[in-house]
């Protein structure tokens, strides 16, 4: 019996994929990343469309040179950094294969994952997401790759780590779900990680894409929001793996908080504006602006203290 309904299955062989790729100064873990898609056990893998924001000049020239030798690599000029949600609709736009997969670029593909993915789509019918296990660098589930729908109620509980006060009660109102036990096959759930996000080209464009509004984080929340609005179903599946190289990118960290922030804000000003809501909404979002604060206070802090500790360093030399 199909654990996805009655859908047809269909052959794999036939529907490859395009990998695309948003990389803003991401460091090192680019070229690891590069390689894990273009290996030789990703059977499937069409192309891979990297969308350059503005990656230092040695980078850009190392993948020109990598262009020029895997022909199924392109790297698309994304005319400075342009933010990730409208980079991943850059890329896609010039995608040729019928099935996309966005992949950050400090991910790193586990062993034959795109073939786990497309064996897994097969299954899913017309309009469908999937997403697969994430996992930090240690090999421990990271959290976002399983996730419930982003409302005021489960983001006041995630902020504020209440489901801590009565776990029994509150641990369903949390945001993040990898610390539940591992399903053993592939589920439907309310939301994934952007790190790694499988869909439909068709899929993609009747929802819109990305929304370009959001700078950095959240567009993936949002994305999943509209999704489920639409009645098209979320899949998480165990079979694939990649490994998320997070803090890796030389941006500056405060900008990048401020930026999500920012996602947060917007998020749910859009999905989340009537008046029932409201009083939730504005705990959310002083809650946001709050711990906005108190990150930037303790990033300053911690560079004020490697600044004072590089002088005192270089003054007794």
């Amino acid at each position: 019996m199909n654990p996805h309904g009655d859908n047809a299955r269909c052959s794999s062989d036939t529907a490859g994929i395009s990998v695309v790729m948003v990389s803003y100064w991401t460091g090192p873990v680019l070229f690891a990343a590069v390689d894990s898609v273009l290996a030789p056990d990703q059977e499937g893998v069409v192309e891979l469309v990297i969308v350059d924001n503005g990656n230092p000049d040695p980078v850009t020239e190392r993948l020109a040179l990598r262009t020029s030798t895997e022909p199924r690599l392109r790297v698309l000029d994304g005319g400075g950094n342009i933010g990730f949600a409208r980079g991943c609709n850059l890329g896609a736009r010039s995608a040729q294969a019928p099935r996309l997969l966005f992949l950050n670029p400090d991910c790193v593909l586990g062993p034959r994952a795109i073939p786990a993915l497309l064996d897994e789509a097969a299954t899913l019918g017309e309009h469908w997401m999937l997403g697969c296990r994430v996992l930090n660098p240690d090999g421990t589930d990271q959290r976002g790759s399983r996730r419930s729908l982003l409302t005021p109620t489960t983001a006041l509980c995630e902020v504020f780590r209440l489901d801590r006060l009565s776990p029994k009660r509150l641990s369903h109102f949390r945001l993040n779900r990898h610390e539940a036990p591992l399903p053993s096959r592939t589920v439907r759930v309310p939301a994934i990680s952007g790190a790694c996000m499988m869909l439909p080209a068709t899929t993609f464009r009747e929802v819109g894409g990305f929304d370009e509004r959001y700078f950095l984080h959240v567009e993936d929340l949002d994305l999943c929001f509209r999704l489920r609005s639409a009645r098209i179903p979320i899949y998480f599946t165990p079979r694939a793996q990649v490994s998320h190289h997070g803090g890796t990118s030389q941006a500056n960290v405060l900008s990048v908080e401020w930026h999500k922030t920012r996602g947060f804000i917007r998020y749910f000003q859009t999905h989340y504006h009537s008046l029932r809501w409201r009083p939730l909404v504005v705990l959310v979002t002083l809650g946001t602006i709050a711990r906005f604060a108190v990150r930037s206070a303790r990033l300053l802090l911690v560079r004020k203290r490697t600044t004072a500790d590089a002088s005192s360093s270089s003054a007794g030399s």
